[in-house]
C-alpha cells in the first residue's frame, strides 16, 4: 500500500474506532488494514495507536499525525475531484437535505444558478430539521448548522455567521427593549427544541463573560416556527443572522444587545459516511460555499445598506 493510501487507512481507522470499520469503508480485508497501519508505524518509527479491550485510541503522536494525514487526504481528494469535474458533465439525480428555514432562505433561491450550470442534473431537496440518517434516506449531501456532535461524519465547513438577539419593532414597543443582559429574563424568548436550541446562553464582551437563562412559554421544533413566532411579534429569538437575513436587511426585525457577542454559527456540508463522495455532491458544496455570505461579508453588506 502506498503512503497516501496508508494515511487514508489510518484516518479511517481513527474515525471508525476500529480496523473492521475502516475495512468496511475501504472494501478490503481487516488484516490488510491492520498490516498497512503496522507498516506505517514502522516507517515513522513511532506508535500511532493504542490497542485495548475498549478499542483503538490514537497516541499523542497519532493525534498529530491524524490531523496532518487527514488534511493531505482531503487535499488529494479535492485535486482528483477538480480534475474529474473539469472533464465531465454532471448528470443524474442529486438529493440534498437542509433545515426548512435554511433551505427556503438560502438554498432554493440560489438553485436556479446551479441548475443552469448543470442542465443534465436533477435535484431532490429534502427539507427537514431533524438529523436524519443520510444513507437510509439516500441523501447525497446535507447542509447543517451548529457544532457537529459526530466526529465520524465526513464534513466540510462552508460558512459562518453571528448569532443575535432578534425581535420585531412591534414586540419591543409592547415589551420594551432589553438594555442589559439581565433584562432578558423578563422577556418571552422562543425555545427551539432541536439540538441547536438552548435555554442558557453565554455572552461575551471583551474579556467579560455572562451566562443568561432564557425564559419562554412556547417551544417549537422547526426553524420556520421560530421565524413565524418572532415575525408575529410574540417574543424574542436568539438565532443566527441567516435565519432572519431578509428581515434584517429590510429592518422589519432588529438585533438588540449588540454590544455583547454570542458564539458564531457554522454551516457544514455533510456527506454520507462509508461511501465515496460523489462529484455532484462536492460540486454543490462548492457552489453553496461560494454563494453563502460569511459573517464578515454579511455584516459589511448590512452596514452598506443601513
Amino acid at each position: 500500500m502506498d503512503r497516501l493510501a496508508a494515511m487514508d487507512a489510518f484516518v479511517r481507522v481513527v474515525d471508525a474506532g476500529s480496523f473492521s470499520g475502516a475495512a468496511n469503508q475501504l472494501r478490503m480485508g481487516q488484516s490488510a488494514v491492520s498490516k498497512a497501519i503496522a507498516q506505517l508505524e514502522g516507517r515513522l518509527r513511532v506508535r500511532l495507536l493504542l490497542r485495548s479491550t475498549h478499542g483503538l485510541t490514537p497516541t499523542e503522536a497519532g493525534r498529530i499525525f491524524y490531523e496532518c494525514a487527514k488534511r493531505s487526504v482531503e487535499e488529494a481528494d479535492e485535486a482528483e475531484f477538480g480534475a474529474h469535474a473539469a472533464a465531465t458533465t454532471l448528470s443524474g439525480r442529486l438529493r440534498i437535505q437542509a433545515t426548512v428555514a435554511f433551505g427556503c432562505l438560502h438554498v432554493i433561491p440560489r438553485l436556479a444558478g446551479f441548475l443552469a450550470h448543470h442542465p443534465a442534473l436533477d435535484v431532490d431537496i429534502v427539507l427537514d430539521d431533524r438529523k436524519i440518517d443520510l444513507v437510509e434516506a439516500g441523501i447525497d449531501i446535507a447542509l447543517r448548522a451548529g457544532q457537529l456532535s459526530n466526529s465520524a461524519l465526513t464534513a466540510r465547513k462552508i460558512a459562518q455567521c453571528q448569532r443575535r438577539v432578534i425581535g420585531t419593532p412591534s414586540y419591543f414597543n409592547t415589551a420594551g427593549v432589553p438594555r442589559i443582559l439581565a433584562d432578558l429574563v423578563t422577556h418571552q424568548v422562543i425555545m427551539y427544541e432541536q439540538p441547536l436550541g438552548s435555554a442558557a446562553w453565554t455572552f461575551r464582551q471583551g474579556a467579560a463573560e455572562a451566562s443568561v437563562s432564557a425564559n419562554g412559554r412556547v417551544r417549537l421544533s422547526t426553524t420556520v416556527g421560530v421565524r413565524e413566532y418572532v415575525l408575529a411579534g410574540l417574543g424574542l429569538a436568539i438565532a443566527s443572522e441567516w435565519m432572519f437575513a431578509p428581515e434584517l436587511k429590510a429592518k422589519t426585525v432588529k438585533p438588540v444587545l449588540t454590544d455583547w457577542s454570542l458564539p458564531p454559527v457554522e454551516a457544514w456540508a455533510i456527506f454520507p459516511a462509508g461511501r465515496q463522495t460523489s462529484a455532484k455532491a462536492r460540486t454543490f458544496a462548492s457552489f453553496i460555499e461560494s454563494q453563502m455570505l460569511n459573517r464578515d461579508r454579511f455584516q459589511q453588506q448590512m452596514g452598506a445598506e443601513n
